[in-house]
């Protein structure tokens, strides 16, 4: 008998008889080099924390969404050719439409598993924007945006701007009387782009609306054009994630220059394998139970008709309620009309607010003077002024979010429409300052509070009775853990200007400038609390033993009725520049 595998001692065993699997990864690492990026990769670590499933959730539904979309297309028509209705939905039998509807309507009534596969195709592509723009949110208020980071951050724009765009293209697709008032809005909205408007509209729509050019034109732009971009940036999305390493929340042996969690394989990969199904379990669930977009209440497209209480999905409401708050203003130039009521609210608005989310790491980053790598999040009360930013962002877009429903909010509750649209007028304005002086307030409020926690340890309801017939509550230091988390943060520096002018009292270059981001700097971290020093800490620590030993020396001897306590525990607190 032959041995199975020859070894001299000193190297590894190796089977006599070649392994066909080693055969070809043999073949495919000599020409690919796999081999050192799997190894380097494959026991990378993950920190692990519920609030970062919110970009899972995101790239699983987008996996959901090109495994639905493909099997849409296998039965989709994208023509504006008419045809004539015969299928299962008898009110609709003999009517004339187009192809892109009858094919919609044939993919709900006909197809096996179609109207399932429809639902959760546009199911997945709310929970997909949805999960972005939550998961960007998550992002900012924990300052996971800061260097390195700044790219990626500018890519999660991108990718939340592309995934609206792409929302909008996929439910215009059907043809039907609500998508194709959307297709009329867009054209209108096209239209009043100074000079180029009516140019990228012929573009468009292949000449006077509504032509037969304008659905086959978005289904290339949402099966073709836009996936590819999303396919793109999600990759370098995830490629920059994995080569800065991801953020953690401080703790106990957590630093700047490590990552505690579980490694990729197996531990990390089987989550997100059983993540992912769980994802597409409840979109399916969604998409069985839960009827969105049923196309044939709506009927197909007639340019003389509208849908009454007509809205876009919900990640376009926001634009289309800036559109309904609008002042109707307009200008006349030289026999030249601009719609400023239409351009404003759906083209400048939009592209300032894409801007200033993208500038929002630069801008921090030149307020505060901070060019070091950071990879601890930061909890958002650490940071009032950013999270006052970012509140006020939010109160701004569901204001105008809830200016999309003014119609629907009048007819429901029995209020004026004029009422509620001269209230927002004012509220979008108003609304974001008082929210962001609030929540900075907060932020401050609890900075305080975590303070009192380190200094003094938490209450814990037990009430003492000292010799003299005086009550104090027992205090305990915190845990551990939550004392990590609290004086992790760093202690914020204000940028100041040392002196603005030179020996011969000539302003230097660039002195302006610096004064301002002086005056920002003053702004952005000048109401602060500051964690407490190491000195702080340890006379709060010994004044807590001082009156602990106090109370048990006059205690002792004297009967007492009530619970006894272990005496508090003083733990190591992290340390405190």
């Amino acid at each position: 008998m032959s041995e199975a595998v020859t070894t001299n001692g000193s190297k590894a065993a190796r089977s006599q008889k070649p392994s066909k699997v080693a055969g070809v990864a043999d073949w495919a690492d000599s020409r690919l080099g796999l081999a050192g990026a799997m190894k380097k990769n494959i026991r990378k670590v993950f920190p692990d924390h519920w609030s970062f499933m919110l970009g899972e959730i995101a790239l699983w539904s987008f996996v959901v969404l090109l495994l639905t979309g493909v099997f849409l297309t296998l039965w989709f028509k994208p023509s504006m050719g008419e045809t004539t209705y015969s299928g299962s939905y008898e009110p609709l039998n003999g009517i004339e439409v187009s192809e892109a509807y009858a094919s919609s309507l044939h993919i709900s009534f006909d197809v096996r598993a179609g109207l399932l596969m429809r639902q959760m195709h546009h199911w997945a592509a709310m929970l997909f924007i949805a999960a972005m723009l939550v998961h960007m949110m998550r992002v900012y208020f924990t300052g996971a945006f800061r260097k390195p980071r700044e790219l990626n951050w500018v890519i999660g724009v991108l990718l939340l701007v592309l995934g609206t765009l792409e929302g909008f293209t996929g439910y215009s697709l059907p043809d039907d009387l609500l998508s194709g008032t959307g297709i009329r809005a867009a054209n209108g909205f096209v239209a009043a782009i100074p000079v180029v408007g009516t140019y990228v509209n012929f573009f468009l729509f292949g000449g006077e609306f509504p032509g037969d050019s304008i659905i086959p034109r978005l289904y290339t732009i949402h099966v073709l054009l836009i996936p590819g971009l999303l396919l793109a940036l999600i990759a370098a999305h995830m490629l920059l994630l994995v080569y800065h390493k991801h953020t953690q929340w401080p703790g106990p042996g957590r630093t700047n220059d490590n990552v505690v969690g579980f490694p990729m394989l197996p531990v990390y990969a089987a989550k997100a394998g059983g993540f992912f199904f769980i994802v597409f379990g409840v979109t399916a669930l969604m998409g069985a139970f839960l009827s969105i977009n049923p196309i044939w209440r709506y009927g197909p497209y007639n340019p003389a008709e509208v849908t009454a209480g007509s809205q876009p999905d919900w990640y376009m409401g926001w634009p289309d309620g800036a559109l309904r708050i609008m002042p109707g203003w307009e200008s006349h130039f030289w026999g030249v009309t601009l719609s400023w009521n239409v351009f404003i609210p759906i083209i400048l608005l939009p592209t300032l607010a894409i801007g200033i989310l993208m500038a929002l790491p630069f801008v921090e980053s030149w307020i505060t003077g901070d060019k070091r790598d950071h990879h601890l999040l930061q909890r958002p009360r650490d940071a009032p002024t950013r999270t006052g930013v970012m509140v006020a962002l939010m109160t701004f877009y569901g204001l105008f979010w809830i200016a999309g429903g003014n119609d629907i909010i009048a007819i429901t509750f029995g209020l004026s429409i004029n009422a509620i649209t001269h209230f927002l007028r004012v509220a979008v304005f108003v609304g974001p300052v008082i929210a962001f002086i609030i929540t900075k307030r907060w932020c401050i409020s609890l900075q305080r509070q975590d303070n009192e926690k380190l200094l003094h340890g938490y209450e814990t309801g037990i009430i003492m009775r000292d010799a003299s017939g005086g009550y104090s509550e027992r205090h305990q230091p915190l845990p551990v853990d939550e004392a990590y988390a609290i004086s992790a943060r760093e202690r914020d520096q204000i940028f100041q200007i040392e002196s603005s002018t030179d020996e011969n009292g000539v302003e230097a270059p660039g002195s302006r400038a610096e004064k301002v981001r002086a005056r920002l700097s003053q702004a952005w971290y000048g109401t602060n609390v500051q964690k407490p020093t190491a000195a702080e800490l340890e006379e709060a620590h010994h004044h807590a033993e001082e009156h602990d030993h106090e109370s048990d020396s006059e205690l002792a001897g004297i009967a007492s009725e009530r619970h006894e306590v272990d005496p508090p525990v003083r733990k190591e607190l992290p340390p405190s520049d």
